[in-house]
């Protein structure tokens, strides 16, 4: 499976090359190693400013594999804290619960949080910007023959699979997409915050927080408490 990606980013990795401008947008690694195999990487920057960030990480403590896909929005700090953050406070709960768990995951993004909400208000009086930053999170940990994800927001994590009889490449959703603009999203909000009519507003033919943005994600402190424990979506699949 990794060998058919690399070569899907490799192709889309030469082609940057053969056009300048859109080679300095394009980052990533072709082929990297991991305790599971082979991984491959790219990131395309969409904006001037690239407010997203990626990582694959892996270490004895969690005997597992580590990727992270941080889809930044309002500025690159939040994606950027998250980055440096959030695998660190993954090793510290594995070690002080004993292993790997979706617990563990949990506890991590709590504290990941906490610890950038914190950063926003400490800069309250010099950068009042940070406020408005944020970031969707998809998280994969690799550990054990078991696949953890971890989503908030609307990023999304697709399982790919290769029959070797044949060499077709298939594919699975793993995760949803967690938006305002799913009616199942806008009902837990409401239902969350009763007393505030305007939890979701219909916004030039999209629905949006607040009347302000479409994902529940990571950071954006202007928007309701509960965001993230409630936006917060995992999955555990055996055997991989």
């Amino acid at each position: 499976m990794f060998r058919n990606l690399g070569h899907f980013i490799k192709s889309c990795w030469q082609y940057g090359r053969r056009h300048d401008a859109e080679a300095e947008l394009l980052s990533g690694t072709e082929v990297g190693r991991h305790p599971y195999g082979e991984f491959s990487l790219a990131c395309m920057q969409a904006n001037q400013l690239n407010e997203d960030s990626c990582q694959v990480e892996t270490c004895p403590t969690l005997a597992g594999t580590f990727i992270g896909v941080y889809d930044g929005h309002g500025g690159p700090e939040a994606s950027a804290y998250v980055k440096k953050n959030l695998f660190s406070q993954l090793l510290r709960f594995v070690v002080e619960m004993g292993g790997m768990s979706a617990d563990a995951l949990q506890k991590a993004f709590d504290a990941t949080e906490k610890g950038f909400e914190s950063l926003v208000a400490e800069a309250w009086h010099t950068s009042p910007q940070l406020a408005s930053v944020g970031t969707c999170c998809l998280v994969g940990v690799v550990c054990n023959n078991m696949l953890y994800v971890a989503n908030l927001g609307d990023s999304r994590a697709v399982l790919g699979s290769v029959y070797k009889a044949t060499g077709e490449l298939t594919h699975v959703q793993l995760t949803p997409e967690h938006n305002a603009g799913v009616e199942s999203v806008r009902q837990e909000l409401r239902s969350l915050h009763p007393d505030d009519s305007n939890i979701v507003v219909l916004r030039q033919g999209t629905w949006r927080v607040k009347g302000i943005i479409q994902v529940i994600n990571f950071g954006s402190f202007p928007f309701p408490a509960n965001c993230l424990s409630q936006g917060l979506l995992f999955y555990v699949l055996s055997g991989y």
